[in-house]
């Protein structure tokens, strides 16, 4: 494929895109338009990916590139797609050859967002993060991440970087401070002299990974051999043992922690060791989860310092649940989104340890760190968690309260419906949808019971079209003769005063009634097949096409 047909076929794509969007928010899933424009994008891409790997986008302001050419443009500031991802900080998107089907239509339910809409709860970032996409990756600009509001994108990127370098300063400062000679003078270790050690200490200055290393297999073996030692001897060497792990984390060198700690385990599970030694080397073991060891380990991540993920992974299965509340801690002090799921990853581990400490995070002030625990508690599927999110509902960030409701959707039963049904009167429209969602996915005759309830409260039909179609959406779950009665009565309503409201619950009413599928409800739906309101006659011809011929 030459260049310019790449380029002519990247923006084909991308317009489809486009119109899949608005085609996706219009019909349910097992509507044949909506299946018929997700298949038909799908094979945009698959012709693409017979002569390329991969699609990337690069994003600006108001514009799209493909490489270096501009193939979208909107200077205005409704409905601009390029806008829509550059205000959350994504900077670059690419689609992999291996893309499944299921996972473009989940990007395209994220770009379903209203547009029009000044700010989304949910920014497009979190939304991409959290489907966890294998083969649509994107790069963001941190700066914009960070979570903080009310300042311009510049202003950010300044304070970000003014922080970056603060941070390495203060790491540089820690780690001068370690090696004053006064830290080291006095220690009474009896098995080599205050010499021996200096030159050790000193040696660690050019070579400090291995060195590291090296001191902590000696002071171990120290421990290990010593039998009948006075607790002197003990605390001493046990100091030097924790220095040891402290300057090798402040020094980034995870993997010497990482090793002293699993040759202390060996001493600990090993039954010819004194039992003396079996208890310090408890208190050892504990060590890397304290607030000490976490705070420098927040430093680390914060500095810039890479850490593999094969380190990472091995250093937070050392931990135990004491490093739950300040891995909290710096969770909301970190910088970048990649480091925070790595921490988020972390919680998630320790988190089934112990529910009540890490759901005691959920009184935090800030609210994208109780909206990240509210993710956590989700991602380790506890019911115990219920009675802390049932606590939270009611967060004054509407954020949050969306997030509670999702994961009440996932872990809730029938104790969570009282305060679901008191959502669905929540000040922003957002809430109450996810809270008829939630209600719909516990399926309850107590829970169909209240969204009828709500529809046919007076003050509904005041509500957004999209808002009362998602109610009339979720009450087509259930197929019975009370769900077809409601809604066939509300066709045969008449009002003298014919406002639009009132066309508005009719045509929702006629929607349900295709999702039912039931034929029974054909003469209902015959009646307005030629209504004068076209919002009414589009969705009875809708239903109808749906309950005759599966369409």
């Amino acid at each position: 494929m030459e260049q310019f047909e790449d380029i002519k076929v990247a923006k084909d794509i991308l317009q489809n895109v486009i119109k899949a969007k608005k085609t996706l928010r219009m019909y349910p899933k097992n509507n044949p338009m909506y299946q018929k424009t997700l298949e038909d994008l799908y094979t945009k891409f698959r012709d693409f990916f017979n002569y390329k790997d991969e699609l990337s986008l690069r994003i600006k302001q108001h514009s799209i590139f493909f490489d270096s050419e501009e193939i979208y443009h909107n200077p205005e500031k409704e409905d601009n797609l390029a806008l829509f991802f550059f205000k959350d900080g994504l900077r670059e998107l690419t689609f992999k050859k291996e893309i499944f089907q299921e996972e473009l239509e989940e990007f395209l339910k994220i770009i379903v967002s209203d547009f029009d809409k000044e700010s989304l709860d949910d920014d497009v970032v979190t939304l991409l993060w959290e489907k966890d996409f294998q083969n649509i990756k994107y790069i963001v600009d941190d700066t914009v991440l960070l979570d903080a509001d009310g300042e311009e994108y510049e202003i950010k990127a300044v304070n970000s970087a003014k922080q970056k370098v603060s941070d390495i300063e203060g790491l540089m400062k820690a780690y001068a401070e370690e090696f004053k000679d006064e830290d080291i003078k006095d220690a009474p270790v009896i098995s080599f002299s205050d010499r021996d050690l200096q030159i050790l200490m000193k040696e660690m200055e050019n070579d400090a990974s291995n060195k590291m290393e090296k001191l902590s297999d000696i002071i171990l073996e120290i421990f290990y051999q010593s039998e009948e030692m006075g607790s002197s001897f003990f605390e001493d060497n046990l100091k030097y043992l924790k220095q040891t792990i402290r300057l090798s984390m402040s020094q980034g060198d995870i993997n010497t922690v990482i090793h002293a700690i699993r040759r202390a385990k060996e001493i600990h599970e090993d039954p010819s060791s004194a039992e003396q030694t079996r208890q310090y080397i408890k208190r050892l073991l504990t060590y890397p989860s304290s607030d000490e060891i976490i705070n420098i380990f927040g430093e680390l991540l914060n500095s810039g310092v890479e850490i593999d993920d094969k380190t990472f992974k091995e250093f937070i299965e050392l931990l135990d649940k004491k490093a739950i509340t300040p891995l909290v801690k710096i969770l909301g002090e970190l910088k970048t989104l990649r480091i925070k799921e790595k921490i988020i990853d972390a919680l998630v581990f320790l988190g089934r340890q112990d529910i009540k400490t890490l759901a005691m995070a959920l009184n935090d002030k800030r609210w994208y760190v109780v909206r990240n625990i509210i993710y956590i508690l989700r991602k380790i599927r506890d019911k115990g968690a219920v009675e802390y999110l049932l606590k939270t509902i009611r967060h004054e960030d509407a954020r949050v309260r969306k997030e509670i409701i999702r994961a009440l959707s996932e872990l809730g039963g029938q104790e969570a419906l009282q305060p679901l049904k008191e959502r669905l009167d929540d000040a922003d429209a957002g809430v109450r949808t996810e809270a008829v969602r939630a209600i719909g996915n516990i399926g309850s005759v107590l829970a169909k019971k209240i969204i009828l309830e709500n529809i046919s409260n007076k003050t509904f039909k005041e509500r957004d079209f999209e808002e009362k179609k998602e109610f009339y959406e979720v009450l087509s779950r259930w197929k019975d003769p009370e769900v077809l009665n409601f809604l066939t009565k509300s066709l045969r309503k008449s009002s003298f005063f014919w406002w639009i409201k009132n066309y508005e619950n009719m045509a929702c009413a006629a929607y349900c009634l295709g999702l039912l599928g039931n034929k029974d409800a054909l003469p209902f739906l015959y009646r307005h097949k030629n209504s004068k309101n076209k919002l009414l006659k589009e969705f009875a011809q809708a239903a109808i096409e749906r309950i005759e011929h599966g369409r």
